[in-house]
Formats: structure tokens, sequence, C-alpha cells
């Protein structure tokens, strides 16, 4: 996305604006985890959720590696007690969409439907979107059998048959979870091992709704008004096959949120937002933590640590700057 930087500063204030010392665009766990550690320093933190409060997480099922709870805890049921817990310090969460940003003027000018935010520091946590498999058949059948989220969509799949697409942590998680309500699920690779973690593999491989199907790709989704099959094919032999399903469920990664910062923050090959220990951005007063600026782990642990961090640093800022 470009910007005309200089037309767009003319017109920052034609709408309704409120100057803060510090706005987090995005609820997941880094814009929670900002927001409590930024609320705690008393600087009155203002959250942008955007349409997910909660984040991905809030779409898992159960989250089993957050310390501090054994026995796991839903994913939504984290974001709501990270909510509570900011909100308790002062943190205010406005259900707005940011629309632009600019980050070419002090303070920086966001955007969003109803008014403009005129902000000191920005940590920057929106995430990323699940990708796609860009298949004919895929987005004209999503929510008619093709989903991105098992834990919204498995119960319209009680004892029906469905097939999952990747190999990594969110795949396997989410196929176990689909077994609670389908009668199978068939795992579909375009590799012959998985790079989900040692402990999910165990479970799929021990589970006996789970099969798998090795060096493939879904080339296409068939259906007219719902999904009857995907067409498949083997990476090694050519050869295809379909097989049928009710349920397609595409877990193979992520892109990052990056969109509205496209030719002002520094970023990497695939769009990451670059940053250092630190968590701050190639722009002074900006910072990014969690899943936009994290290729690499993509854990609700490591991205509420970033957010922590972000909060810490934009604090340390604002003290030096003596704002």
């Amino acid at each position: 996305m470009d910007f005309n930087l200089s037309a767009f500063a003319k017109d920052t204030h034609t709408a309704e604006s409120e100057h803060v010392k510090v706005l987090i665009l995005g609820a997941g766990p880094a814009g929670m985890s900002a927001a409590l550690y930024a609320a705690r320093a008393e600087l009155q933190p203002v959250v942008l959720t955007g349409t997910e409060l909660g984040g991905q997480a809030s779409l898992t099922h159960v989250i089993e590696n957050y310390p501090g709870f054994p026995e796991g805890v839903g994913g939504l049921k984290l974001g709501e007690l990270f909510q509570q817990q900011a909100e308790r310090f002062g943190a205010r969460f406005d259900f707005e969409t940011a629309t632009s940003v600019n980050l070419s003027q002090r303070p920086f000018v966001i955007k969003t439907y109803s008014k403009d935010y005129l902000a000191d520091t920005l940590i920057i946590a929106t995430g990323a979107s699940p990708n796609h498999l860009n298949v004919p058949g895929e987005s004209e059948l999503t929510g008619k059998g093709v989903s991105y989220c098992a834990t919204c969509d498995g119960w319209f799949f009680k004892d029906k048959k469905v097939v999952v697409v990747g190999g990594g942590d969110s795949a396997l998680e989410e196929g176990i979870f689909l077994t609670r309500y389908a009668t199978s699920v068939n795992i579909i690779h375009r590799r012959d091992s998985l790079r989900a973690g040692a402990i999910l593999q165990k479970r799929a491989f021990e589970n006996p709704k789970i099969s798998f199907t090795w060096n493939s790709i879904v080339t296409e989704v068939l259906g007219e008004n719902a999904v009857n099959g995907v067409r498949m094919r083997n990476v090694r032999t050519n050869e295809e096959t379909v097989i049928p399903t009710d349920g397609v469920f595409i877990f193979i990664g992520h892109t990052p949120n990056t969109q509205l910062f496209a030719g002002q923050l520094e970023m990497d090959e695939h769009g990451y937002i670059v940053i250092d220990m630190l968590m701050r951005t190639s722009v002074a007063g900006v910072f990014a933590a969690g899943e936009v600026a994290d290729p690499h782990y993509r854990q609700v642990v490591t991205s509420a640590g970033m957010g922590a961090a972000a909060a810490i640093q934009a604090t340390r800022y604002l003290q030096e700057k003596q704002l």
C-alpha cells in the first residue's frame, strides 16, 4: 500500500481526534500484555481491538502450554482474563479498526472510521492472518465446508468426514480437536514428515480417527453448494486423486497483518516488521510485538513477552523525550 504522506498530513484533523501517550493496535496476547504494562506505568494506554478481541489465541479451544494453567485454559477465557487485568490498571479498549497510519509526523496519526488518534508512541500488535491455498473452489466454498478455524466450525461436522491441510502445530492441534465431532480426520501434508512438536505428533499418530496422506497437495476443492471432496496431487509422482470429504480445514501458516505500514516501516521479504531486541522498529517511538514481527515462535507466551517488552520500551522512550 502506497501513501502520499504530504497529502495525507493535510487531512489529519478533519475528524474528531484524541491525543494518547500509548496507542496499541491489536488485542491479542501481545497487545493485551502491552496494555497491562503500559497501564501499570500509568500511561492510560488505548487499545484498538479491531474485529477480533483476543487475537488468534481466542479461537483455540484449549491452550495447554501457557504458564500458570496446569490443566490448560480456553483461548477465549485467557483473552478475557488478559483484558480484565489490563483494565484494572486503567487500560482502555476501543472497538475500532485502524484504516490508515501516518508515521511521518509527531504525534503519529492513526485514523479509524470514527475518529483520529494522535499517539506519542505506537505499539503494533496486529498479528497475522491464516494463509489460503488459492485453489479453485476454496473461496467459493468458504463457510460451506471450507474453514480456517476448527474451534469455530468443528461442531458443524459432527459424524462427518473432514480433511486437514498442513503439518505444523496448528494443523495437528485442530485435527485432534476435530476428532471430537468428525468420524475421520485425514491430514494432508506436502512432505513425508511433520513439523509439529513431538507431543502433538504422538497424540495424532495414536488417535484412531486420524489418518495421513503424505507428499500431497490439494489442487481443488470440489462441490457445488457444499464441499463434497478434494482433488490432490502427489508431489513426487504427479498422480492425481479425488477423495470424498465433507469439510476442508486449512492450516498452512500465516501472513503478517502489516499492509497499513507498507512503505513506512522496514519489513523482511515475507512482510514481517523488522525489530531489534528492544522491540524497536525502523521509526523511533514505534514498537512491534507478537506475530506481526515474529516468524519463528508464534506462541502465546512469546507474544505476551514481546508485548510486555514493547510497553517497557515505550515507557522509557516517553521518559527520554519527556512526553
